[in-house]
């Protein structure tokens, strides 16, 4: 957004034809479809109601009305952050999931609408239960266990991480989505800060699963912007499923889930791991809404007596 175009010509247009909504959003559109964005007309629609404080629809239902300096200095502002590859998401401190809304910013990874299937499935194995004790492994903005835990009245939950930061964002998340007095925060670096003796009917995670040297290859706004902490999964991508499926067994029930979110390259490998630990039965995967697989889940085997 040029205030000040160099040539007459140019300058002569914009005195004839004034910053509207609509102008604002067709050139934000153009220049960030130059700087690489894959969705840009989006990216455009959510900063400007984010400038003028209105919901999108409202762009719209007022097109041609001029926006005030105020609201061009903030939008050309966030338009050179977005220009960087800074996502969406850090710029308005929000993200929509499950139809909720949760605050995010670089302490967290922005929640992706593939993870709505694991909680679709957590959703589905807790509403089976009577009333399960859950527990949300790397729980970073909360989403999962906020999300599940508004359709899932019965349950209670333990959401966990190790960056007290992200805790402080789950929390406010809960609170702000009504579910501060159902879910309970620890820090612990996976099953470390847990009491001994605890036990879930549920144990869910996203943990960390990008191969550490893959990481610099990822988009822009990922590799530069989100926290390393909750991407880097070391050599292979799998240390931590390693560490969950070996350790999780200890804190469920006889007959209790594990589900764990992963990418879909890594399904034979984790197939394998769930196989080997001998720990598990009735081993599924379940495919997001693009036909990937995207959850496994595994059920406690009973304890030999």
């Amino acid at each position: 957004m040029k205030e000040n175009p160099q040539s007459s010509e140019n300058n002569s247009q914009d005195v004839a034809e004034s910053w509207t909504v609509r102008r604002i959003l067709d050139w934000t559109t153009a220049h960030l479809t130059k700087h690489g964005s894959d969705s840009p007309r989006l990216d455009a629609e959510v900063l400007l109601a984010f400038a003028r404080k209105c919901e999108r629809i409202r762009l719209y239902t007022n097109y041609e009305d001029e926006v005030s300096p105020v609201e061009r200095t903030l939008m050309r502002e966030l338009v050179q952050r977005r220009a960087k590859s800074e996502p969406v998401a850090y710029l308005v401190s929000n993200r929509e999931f499950f139809g909720l809304d949760f605050y995010v910013d670089q302490n967290v990874l922005v929640p992706r609408p593939d993870t709505e299937t694991l909680v679709m499935e957590l959703v589905d194995v807790a509403q089976k239960e009577a009333s399960p004790d859950i527990l949300d492994l790397c729980t970073g903005s909360g989403c999962i266990a906020i999300a599940a835990a508004t359709h899932c009245p019965q349950a209670s939950f333990l959401a966990t991480d190790i960056s007290t930061a992200a805790l402080r964002i789950s929390q406010k998340n809960a609170e702000t989505n009504g579910q501060s007095q159902r879910i309970r925060f620890l820090q612990s670096d996976y099953f470390e800060g847990i009491s001994k003796g605890s036990v879930f009917d549920i144990i869910v995670s996203n943990p960390p699963y990008i191969p550490d040297a893959e990481i610099e290859s990822l988009d822009a706004d990922v590799c530069q912007h989100e926290p390393r902490l909750a991407l880097a999964g070391g050599t292979d991508g799998l240390d931590y499923y390693r560490r969950i499926i070996q350790e999780a067994d200890s804190y469920l029930k006889e007959g209790g889930s594990l589900l764990l979110e992963f990418s879909p390259e890594q399904e034979s490998s984790l197939k394998q791991l769930f196989e080997a630990s001998g720990k598990y039965a009735e081993i599924r995967v379940k495919a997001d809404l693009a036909g990937r697989s995207r959850v496994i889940i595994g059920q406690k085997l009973p304890i030999l007596k």
